[in-house]
């Protein structure tokens, strides 16, 4: 079996609302040393993220509308401005949980435009919470984010009531279609779940127990490294 590079998979994160500038570089000091593919921050971090992994290939992904989704269009467009212009090199964003179950559709597309246009490129994930969602709403949600330009559907903040399963995976993937990504996240904190979600169709992995899943024996053995 060829071996694929789980870390490469894994945004390592540090979303916790005490986190000191010492917790932050020593999750960028670890993603470096693990190679993993972008740290996952609170906007207020970026700029000190983006100056310590300027030199690595490890991205700086910012929490735009973290953790309810609840702000305005314009505040997370703004939101979102803030974080490009201090080197967010990737956006994951909080849609409208309460507009959207509301049926206010075209406000939360509207909305997810917004910021993919002010991301200028740069990929965005839509946060869909689908721990409060039913899977219709999910597959909505999910063709939504395809519409407005997204490059990825995200499961959870972890910060709600939900976590990744196989079935969401399975589920969002084929609701956005060919050419969006999937990123799991909520609740992984082992390897055999990474494993698991990567082989439903997951394309991400936040995690904040990226180390604990790369410190784990026999990678190698099942064909991943």
């Amino acid at each position: 079996m060829a071996q694929i590079n789980i870390a490469g998979y894994i945004d390592h994160t540090l979303l916790k609302p005490e986190a000191t500038t010492t917790d932050l570089l020593n999750l960028c000091r670890e993603a470096v040393r693990y190679r993993f593919a972008a740290v996952c921050v609170n906007p207020y971090q970026v700029g000190f993220a983006s100056k310590q992994l300027r030199h690595s290939p490890v991205k700086v992904s910012a929490v735009v509308g973290f953790p309810l989704g609840a702000t305005t269009a314009t505040v997370k467009s703004f939101e979102a401005a803030g974080a490009v212009a201090d080197g967010a090199g990737e956006i994951d964003l909080v849609m409208n949980i309460g507009a959207f179950k509301d049926g206010r559709w075209e406000y939360v597309l509207e909305e997810l435009t917004a910021v993919v246009q002010v991301a200028c490129g740069r990929p965005v994930k839509v946060i869909i919470e689908t721990g409060l969602l039913t899977d219709a709403e999910k597959d909505t949600a999910c063709r939504l984010a395809r519409r407005a330009g997204a490059r990825f559907v995200k499961t959870c903040t972890g910060f709600g009531p939900g976590e990744a399963t196989v079935a969401d995976i399975y589920l969002m993937k084929r609701a956005a279609g060919p050419g969006v990504g999937v990123k799991a996240s909520g609740g992984i904190r082992t390897r055999r779940a990474v494993l698991e979600l990567l082989a439903a169709g997951a394309t991400r992995i936040g995690t904040s127990s990226g180390v604990a899943v790369m410190e784990e024996k026999g990678n190698a053995r099942d064909g991943y490294e």
